[in-house]
């Protein structure tokens, strides 16, 4: 069977080269004499493997010296934790904007450890916009604004970051870190599980002020959800997830070749906005997501009904164009376009399409 288009939203569609690469080094890491599987985390092959990981990270997102770049397990949603535990007393009051299901589950935790105050909600138009944030609306005492850069389910991002006044940044960028230009500097924690736009499953990238790094913490916290204890140990405290940040630098790495991080941005905006401006004119297909708050990762769109949707659906399987199906939240179809998708796959779905709405069902 041939390689298939994946639209999916996560895990995602990885460069073929990055595959390939990948394929070569499987049995015999060149000069180790055995698999990434294999070798030992304290071995010098594989330390040379997360040390170039993290400077290629460093050059290509360009992070400030002050800032820890850390290697960690349990996805993003073990961060929706370790962050009000990192960077709040226990009690203390905390700000976060609820823009979907992941920002839900975020504030949901940040409300176990403090008083983690929503300073916007979008569950009243399903989230299909951003609402705009001022620093009125934020608590000024608070630890910090936690915000999803990108909201994968649902099709919307922060095309422009909110202005905290004096409140520090925290954002969740896991579906459009390294597919989107950012000023690091902007944010005092960035997280991001890899899946999506860095790699595979089991990896979570922690970009933190260094400041930020304290053994002054509520004596409760265990030890491995503490910042300073993984920075201390250079992501090894204990047996990190070796192949993923194997295969995350070897993304890293490709994302250079490709021209950096604003070369892919430009990329996947020709992308995302070759869909845009058809769905905008389609008599079928309408997409969901509010205009100005549109995201170039994930574009949602529906269809007039469920018989329909799902006749697509077939229709773009069959021709290798597959998990385009939409989150249950919203229905109808999503394409996830991150920098491995290359624009020949958008192309192959924009025909399909067209065909589909000239009457075609195959």
């Amino acid at each position: 069977m041939d390689r298939v288009y994946n639209f999916s939203a996560g895990p995602s569609q990885l460069p073929l080269p990055v595959l390939e690469q990948a394929q070569r080094d499987l049995v015999n890491y060149p000069g180790a004499g055995c698999s990434v599987m294999e070798m030992s985390h304290r071995s010098k092959p594989y330390q040379a493997i997360i040390d170039t990981a993290e400077k290629t990270l460093r050059r290509i997102m360009n992070i400030p010296d002050d800032y820890a770049v850390l290697f960690l397990q349990g996805g993003a949603s073990l961060q929706f934790s370790m962050i009000p535990m990192n960077l709040a007393r226990q009690g203390q009051t905390t700000a976060y904007a609820v823009t979907g299901q992941f920002a839900k589950k975020a504030w949901e935790e940040g409300k176990r450890w403090g008083n983690a105050v929503a300073v916007v909600n979008g569950k009243d138009t399903n989230f299909a916009r951003i609402p705009e944030i001022t620093p009125d609306m934020i608590p000024q005492d608070a630890a910090y604004l936690h915000i999803t850069g990108n909201n994968t389910i649902f099709g919307t991002t922060y095309n422009t970051l909110p202005d905290t006044g004096n409140v520090p940044l925290v954002c969740d960028l896991s579906s459009t870190i390294l597919g989107k230009e950012f000023d690091v500097s902007r944010f005092d924690l960035i997280y991001a599980g890899a899946q999506k736009n860095m790699g595979i499953a089991g990896l979570t990238v922690v970009i933190v002020k260094k400041d930020r790094l304290t053994d002054d913490l509520d004596p409760v916290i265990p030890t491995m959800l503490r910042y300073k204890v993984m920075a201390d140990n250079g992501s090894m405290y204990n047996t990190p997830p070796c192949f993923a940040i194997y295969m995350a630098g070897l993304v890293f790495q490709w994302v250079e070749q490709e021209g950096g991080v604003k070369a892919l941005e430009e990329r996947n905006t020709k992308k995302a906005y070759a869909l845009y401006d058809y769905l905008d004119q389609s008599q079928v297909f309408h997409p969901v997501a509010d205009p100005k708050d549109r995201s170039i990762m994930n574009v949602t769109f529906t269809l007039p009904d469920d018989e329909q949707t799902a006749a697509f659906i077939k229709m773009a399987a069959g021709r290798g164009l597959t998990n385009i199906k939409g989150h249950r939240s919203v229905g109808g179809c999503r394409a996830s376009i991150y920098n491995a998708m290359p624009m020949e796959g958008v192309q192959k779905l924009l025909q399909c399409m067209k065909d589909f709405e000239a009457g075609l069902r195959e």
